[in-house]
């Protein structure tokens, strides 16, 4: 007996198909409707589109940036102007989110500590960070805190090595020559060489419920290396303060505006981080805490090989959102005259009139740093997944 063939408007298969070249052909259509608006409305004001003047050396950027990670001046071409505010995103970024996410780890831990006082001031930092807005908290770094530090002619020096002035923070920073290289180089082997004997530990531990006195030792030993390294190995320069130019010399200096954000992005994003910690470690359940004590472990390596390891799973994901969130945030250093690229790109639109391509230009900026950092976070979520056979 042969099947009836069924009609292809009752064919639930051909009926998706079709559903989604109809929102393909609506999105193009849309597309189309815009981009020929926009070409009507430039035609109408006599306005051309195109990122020539970006690199066009008889263009010249004509104003000053305060932040400057690589040479620059009034006179360069806007592609140098963009490459600056380019980095200045950049190391608030970085910096931010590694900062943000150890301050949120440690504040995070304290939520679940049984210290009553510790418990309570971690709850306090988090309701009061996350029940403010950014803005706010920016303007507060700004104008309460590194704005009132003494002037430059007088600074407060702490540890004679951080000065704090209105000027900004200059903190001590290893000079780039060999003796500081081949410090790095040596700090990254005891890097390496520390990793693979916790892993050695580690599996110690699962398979007989012992550390091993030899890999304790070791891991002191490459522990107490690092340490002198760091404070001996590398060649360290020293802020000083020239009274004759009244200026602090030497070091590195963290600006008023740098400071600002990097503080408050971190402090702001590590609320939020804390909680996404707090919530995973207490999605594993208790079973796991008592079977984990039950085989003789210590509370520290229960956290670091039953709890956290479990943990992960649950925290990778909304932390990844907190990464974003912070990378997108620092747009917000526009407000406190920072100059990243929002802040470059905005001056550049209003000397130049090109206000939709420098749109363009920060767009697909931060588009590519969110890719980058969610694509990193799903590679590291990937790896923490329960892998069935």
């Amino acid at each position: 007996m042969n099947e009836e063939k069924i009609p292809f408007w009752r064919d639930s298969r051909i009926i998706k198909v079709i559903i989604q070249i109809l929102i393909i052909a609506i999105i193009l259509l849309l597309i189309v409707i815009f981009s020929n608006n926009l070409i009507n409305n430039f035609r109408q004001l006599g306005l051309t589109f195109g990122f020539g003047f970006i690199f066009d050396p008889d263009l010249n950027s004509r104003f000053n940036i305060g932040d400057t990670p690589i040479a620059y001046e009034p006179t360069d071409p806007y592609y140098r102007a963009i490459l600056v505010g380019l980095l200045n995103s950049l190391r608030v970024m970085i910096t931010g989110i590694i900062l943000a996410f150890l301050l949120g780890v440690i504040i995070g831990l304290g939520r679940l500590s049984d210290n009553w006082l510790v418990q309570k001031i971690a709850t306090i930092y988090v309701e009061i960070i996350r029940n403010t807005p950014l803005l706010l908290q920016l303007f507060f770094w700004y104008f309460a805190v590194f704005l009132k530090f003494p002037k430059i002619d007088n600074p407060l020096i702490v540890f004679n090595s951080l000065f704090l002035s209105n000027q900004g923070v200059y903190i001590p920073f290893p000079l780039g020559n060999l003796q500081t290289f081949l410090a790095i180089v040596v700090l990254i082997v005891g890097a390496i060489t520390a990793f693979f004997i916790w892993q050695k530990q580690t599996k110690l531990i699962i398979q007989q419920g012992t550390a091993g006195q030899v890999y304790n030792i070791a891991l002191s030993m490459v522990g107490i290396i690092s340490i002198l390294i760091v404070f001996l190995g590398l060649d360290w320069q020293f802020p000083t303060y020239d009274s004759q130019i009244q200026r602090i010399q030497n070091g590195l200096n963290l600006s008023p505006e740098f400071a600002t954000l990097l503080t408050g992005l971190t402090i702001y994003t590590a609320g939020f981080i804390a909680e996404v910690v707090r919530s995973g470690i207490q999605s594993v359940s208790k079973g796991q805490w008592e079977a984990a004590k039950a085989l003789g472990l210590n509370s520290g390596l229960v956290m670091r090989l039953v709890i956290f390891p479990q943990a992960l799973r649950v925290i990778i994901p909304p932390l990844t959102s907190e990464f974003l969130n912070l990378a997108k945030n620092s747009s917000l250093a526009v407000a406190i005259g920072y100059n990243d690229i929002y802040a470059v790109s905005n001056t550049i639109s209003n000397q130049t009139g090109k206000s939709v391509e420098m749109l363009l230009v920060v767009m697909v900026t931060y588009l590519i740093f969110n890719l980058i950092i969610s694509s990193g976070m799903n590679w590291l979520n990937q790896l923490v997944q329960l892998k069935e056979k």
